[in-house]
């Protein structure tokens, strides 16, 4: 029995010598490193935002998150409306997709990508009544200037055929 004692400690070392090549030829977990995860990172910043008027309606900050894999959103509005959204890229569908939530109990989930110039989110939500309203938000540089960015949200009621703005906000960076 001392012989098996004494032999123990250099069994559990030739053990964790043999387990380490194994461990070492893991393949690395996927990184955010592709082009894809970059296409929404125009609008990374903190912003002041206001309506076609001028006026201001409110303040956004955009973070760039999880070591790049997602861009999170922190709004507040000047009338007292605060929301947040995570938006990321899913490699497996190829498409982005963006999670809103906020304080009126809001929730919108929208995805879509790069059309041209511009990041196109789209989704539908369902009224009381159970009617589908889509919605679809397009953010694009404002004359390809990084230090503004025009936030376009429609919505539309008879699937597609008219559309209605509910919010047209111009970002200046801070």
């Amino acid at each position: 029995m001392p012989y098996a004692r004494s032999l123990l400690p250099t069994l559990i070392a030739a053990l964790l010598v043999l387990a380490a090549p194994a461990a070492a030829q893991q393949p690395a977990p996927p990184t955010c490193a592709a082009p894809e995860h970059r296409q929404f990172d125009f609008w990374v910043g903190t912003w002041e935002v206001t309506n076609p008027a001028g006026q201001v309606v409110g303040t956004n900050r955009v973070d760039s998150i999880l070591a790049g894999c997602a861009v999170q959103e922190h709004w507040e509005g000047a009338g007292g409306n605060v929301g947040e959204s995570y938006n990321t890229w899913d490699r497996r569908r190829g498409v982005w997709h963006q999670t809103w939530v906020d304080n009126a109990g809001t929730l919108l989930l929208l995805e879509g990508g790069l059309e041209g110039d511009a990041m196109v989110l789209r989704g539908e939500t369902r009224g009381q009544n159970g009617a589908t309203t889509m919605q679809r938000i397009t953010w694009r540089r404002v004359d390809g200037d990084p230090d503004r960015v025009r936030q376009h949200w429609e919505s539309s009621t008879d699937g597609g055929s008219t559309w209605s703005t509910l919010f047209d906000g111009s970002y200046t960076r801070r």
